[in-house]
């Protein structure tokens, strides 16, 4: 007995002993340095400052502004989901914006008393006036894609939902929505002077459309290009505006078309804002556009795109960083849109890019390192969209699904043989 009872505590101590063994090995390969970031340089436990349209809140992350104890250093961020998921910003901006941002039923954010709708009668525009809503003048959108579309304001401060019940038993056969904004889809912090000066190029200049904060002609990345700005009495700047355009340019003497949704308010990326910038770039024969943006499905963006597309343009965008589960966000999601998510520098898919049949490629979402580094779909869009322009000069019937079908032959298969819903048809570079 003696002997048997000293065997079963052999055998005890050994698995523990292999337990431990297999806990540092695990840990040692989690913690390893990763590419891109020389000598393996680490990160601050606290979250970064997030400078971004509609994120007000400094150091917005996850709960006690800490990523926690066992996060030491930048490879750890990239085997977890980012503290900062759209949820997140949706709740920094009801904090900060309560009188001006609440949500639908579903949890999206919106602006407050404020709907649009396409398709309304003049005798059902009475109706509603009648019942304390106002209509602002039509928005330039709606001469240049057709949309039909007015923009409600209610004077009653309703519930959102309520008042939406008002609106559609007044007039049924309309298309109403609420006016959702559409949020940023990359998070960090870069310092200023953080960018490099402009390369030299020999490239034929493009012109090439951006959607998203705006942007500062005055960056040394962007000496070479020509910026047209669209959106704001004022001209405004973000960093993540700013960010986006480097890599949409890289460096090349191209004219951007640049529509900044924000004009430095803390609340923008609303639809009809959106779809007004959409109308500008058809207006200006803008090829190929990247919108940087998420947000939820609604009928007017939907139509918008739509037409978009059938005339011509090229439209890429970032799927967004809600993660593999999450729900699909648009504009990315919709039919003929490029959707892109975000690998690291070792071509690993970000854990918390979006995933389904709306990716269709994916680019390096890192920009910059240590302290400074920015991350998310947002950066990786501007990359597929810039190899897009390098094939389309003009828009053109049939474009979106011919580009597309050039890029996949040049893409570089990731994951699974073929495309799949994390990496698409593979992976773009510059």
């Amino acid at each position: 007995m003696p002997l048997q009872r000293s065997f079963f505590v052999l055998i005890r101590l050994l698995t523990v002993v292999f337990a431990l063994g297999c806990a540092t090995s695990v840990q040692a390969q989690m913690r390893g340095p990763i590419g891109g970031f020389p000598g393996g340089r680490g990160v601050p436990v606290g979250m970064p400052h997030v400078d971004m349209p509609g994120i007000g809140d400094p150091g917005v992350g996850m709960p006690g502004n800490r990523f926690g104890p066992g996060f030491h250093h930048v490879d750890d961020l990239l085997h977890v989901p980012q503290g900062l998921t759209r949820k997140l910003q949706i709740k920094a901006l009801l904090r900060r914006e309560p009188g001006r941002v609440e949500v639908d039923p579903n949890g999206a954010p919106i602006l407050r008393g404020e709907f649009l709708v396409m398709g309304l009668s003049d005798q059902q525009l009475h109706a509603l006036q009648a019942l304390g809503f106002t209509a602002a003048s039509k928005p330039s959108a709606d001469a240049t894609l057709g949309l039909d579309l007015r923009i409600l304001h209610d004077s009653r401060s309703r519930n959102a939902a309520k008042a939406m019940k008002v609106l559609q038993q007044v007039a049924p056969n309309a298309t109403f929505t609420y006016q959702y904004l559409y949020l940023p889809a990359g998070v960090g912090d870069v310092a200023q002077g953080d960018t490099s000066a402009a390369r030299s190029s020999s490239a034929v200049p493009r012109r090439v459309g951006l959607i998203d904060g705006g942007v500062n002609p005055a960056d040394p990345a962007l000496a070479r290009a020509r910026v047209e700005q669209f959106g704001c009495q004022k001209p405004t700047v973000s960093r993540h505006g700013t960010v986006v355009a480097e890599r949409l340019v890289d460096g090349d003497p191209d004219t951007l078309y640049a529509a900044n949704l924000w004009c430095g308010n803390a609340v923008g990326g609303t639809t009809s804002s959106l779809v007004n910038a959409l109308a500008w770039m058809a207006r200006q024969q803008v090829p190929v556009i990247n919108i940087s943006l998420v947000g939820p499905d609604n009928p007017v963006l939907a139509r918008a795109v739509q037409v978009m597309i059938a005339r011509g343009h090229v439209l890429v965008s970032a799927v967004g960083n809600d993660g593999p589960a999450a729900p699909p966000l648009y504009p990315a999601a919709y039919p003929g849109v490029i959707g892109v998510s975000g690998v690291d520098a070792r071509n690993r898919v970000l854990p918390e890019s979006g995933s389904g049949t709306q990716v269709a490629f994916c680019a390096l979402g890192l920009v910059g390192q240590g302290r400074n580094a920015m991350r998310g779909t947002s950066f990786a869009s501007p990359i597929v969209a810039r190899r897009a322009a390098q094939l389309l000069a003009t828009p053109r019937p049939g474009a979106a699904a011919q580009v597309l079908k050039q890029l996949a032959g040049e893409a570089r298969d990731l994951g699974p043989r073929g495309r799949d819903p994390r990496y698409g048809y593979g992976l773009l570079t510059p």
